[in-house]
């Protein structure tokens, strides 16, 4: 009876409640059926069934509602139509975006511009190479071979010493494998690949301090302690352009000079580069009173110089500096208060009748120098191994160390190439030969390319060191400027088929002046190339 009234009373209330709308519909459908159920005293299924009818029709409203527009779709032209999944009806709500409308929406409407570089890389980028490095390019696109391509460019440009390669070769075929193996021992896996210390072994270190010290003829002591190994001569210079200098210092440059400075120094740096001219006159000697009014200039100009960098011997000239000109060097980085680096990466090459002077040699006696110089050697020329891209620093400046190791870690030398390198090294016998031969030859050679020269009427600045001609051809061109020796350049390049190096690409101020590296042929080599600029040299005296 309870139970009768309850339901009697309560059951008009959800009736006008919902009233109106499909909502109110449903609901008097689903009331009465509550009700026969829970006459039965079915509490779970009065509950359960009805909401599964409200949900069904929900369902079957919103599919009915949604067929016209899905039909419309289907049939559009071009299109098949398509199995309609159970969930389609729900999916329907959710808006529709094509492929391309959804790109659209991620990526900016107006057109999209090139993908920006930085500004440093941008300026490398567009900056145009010099004559240097387009003759070299030329030499790789056609090279001269004697039989292979005999009409090829003759290289004459690049500063590698192949006179001597042949006694490295010998000593590898013979002793390459044991050096890599240990000597005959088991390979030690862990010696060559695994990380070894950034700056060079130990091991290394103090075999080629031993190597330096042989061909300064045990003039000075090289310690380990001070040395860092870079892969080759260029990361040593630039690590040092780092630690010397700030981005808008600058160094003086005595030229002519080697052209690679201007990237080594400069690229990645910001340091900039004074050029101090040497002249003619002088034999392009390096000179105090030049350094001081170029010092001068640039103070007036509100540029700090931190340094000199200079090359013994002298790149591409080819003079030893003497130990009078060092003196004279140091006392004037004294005065400045600024820092030397001593190129000397072809101090075992000097061949002629000078002694070769290292500035370690200067500042082992003089200690109160000792921080303010820093000397770059490299393997490449002396030892006939470019490839093998070994170098370092000497320095007792503790600051300038601690820094440049860390540097080091970009131009790491990898451990194959240091355990090859200690061993021959390691081999006095071969070290001894390799270098008087090494010096023999490049004094015969440098002797026959100059006799050859000097027939065409082509006199060239007296060298000992080094393996370049420093050669006047001022007679032979056009006009006395820059455009006038880039006219016998080219002359050179595409009818000589001789790559040479101008002089204005060693910043030399004195229009004329050419640089022959004659380390890269061999003896059969120096008639061809003497026939060769002959006819450019009979060209241009008919023209004059």
């Amino acid at each position: 009876m309870t139970k009768t009234r309850y339901s009697r009373t309560r059951s008009p209330e959800p009736e006008k409640e919902k009233t109106g709308g499909r909502g109110g519909a449903a609901m008097r459908v689903i009331v009465p059926l509550q009700g026969v159920v829970q006459g039965g005293g079915g509490l779970v299924l009065g509950s359960i069934i009805p909401c599964a009818l409200f949900y069904f029709l929900q369902f079957y409203l919103k599919r009915n509602r949604n067929e016209p527009d899905d039909q419309n779709e289907s049939n559009s032209p071009g299109e098949n139509p398509k199995t309609r999944s159970p969930s389609s009806g729900q999916l329907a709500e959710l808006p529709r975006l094509t492929r391309s409308l959804s790109r659209a929406l991620l990526t900016p409407r107006s057109p999209s511009g090139a993908v920006s570089i930085s500004n440093r890389v941008s300026g490398i980028v567009k900056s145009a190479d010099s004559l240097y490095h387009v003759g070299l390019r030329r030499v790789e696109e056609d090279p001269y071979d004697e039989l292979g391509n005999p009409n090829g460019v003759i290289q004459l440009g690049l500063a590698e010493n192949k006179l001597s390669m042949d006694l490295v070769k010998e000593w590898l075929a013979e002793n390459g494998k044991k050096a890599i193996m240990g000597n005959g021992k088991e390979l030690s896996i862990s010696g060559i690949a695994t990380y070894q210390p950034f700056d060079g072994l130990m091991e290394f270190k103090v075999a080629v301090a031993g190597f330096m010290s042989q061909l300064m003829e045990k003039a000075v002591s090289f310690y380990p302690s001070q040395v860092l190994l870079t892969a080759g001569a260029t990361p040593a210079i630039e690590i040092l352009s780092f630690c010397l200098a700030d981005a808008g210092n600058a160094f003086l440059v005595p030229t002519p000079c080697y052209p690679g400075f201007d990237r080594d120094v400069k690229w990645r740096t910001g340091v900039e580069i004074i050029h101090v001219p040497c002249r003619s006159a002088d034999n392009f000697n390096l000179s105090i009173a030049a350094l001081d009014r170029a010092f001068n200039q640039a103070k007036k100009r509100g540029l700090k110089v931190r340094g000199v960098i200079i090359s013994n011997p002298s790149n591409p000239v080819g003079n030893l500096l003497s130990q009078e000109t060092l003196y004279s060097l140091l006392d004037f980085a004294r005065e400045k208060n600024i820092h030397i680096v001593s190129n000397e990466i072809l101090a075992g090459c000097a061949h002629g009748n000078e002694k070769f002077v290292s500035m370690a040699e200067i500042v082992d006696e003089e200690d109160d120098y000792r921080k303010r110089v820093h000397v770059v050697y490299g393997l490449s020329e002396d030892l006939s191994v470019p490839g093998l891209r070994v170098g370092l620093i000497y320095s007792f400046n503790e600051e300038v160390l601690a820094a440049a190791k860390k540097f080091t870690r970009f131009s790491s030398i990898s451990a194959p190439t240091q355990r090859l390198l200690i061993s021959m090294l390691s081999d006095t016998k071969f070290v001894q030969t390799f270098i008087a031969i090494n010096r023999e030859r490049l004094r015969r050679m440098y002797a026959e390319f100059v006799a050859g020269l000097k027939k065409l009427g082509i006199e060239c600045i007296g060298s000992n060191g080094g393996f370049s001609c420093w050669a006047d051809m001022r007679g032979l061109i056009s006009s006395y400027s820059e455009k006038g020796e880039v006219e016998l350049w080219d002359k050179l390049l595409n009818i000589a088929k001789v790559n040479v190096t101008p002089g204005s690409c060693c910043h030399c101020i004195e229009p004329g002046w050419f640089c022959f590296c004659f380390a890269t042929l061999t003896e059969k080599d120096i008639p061809v190339v003497v026939e060769r600029i002959q006819k450019v040299s009979e060209t241009c005296k008919l023209n004059s």
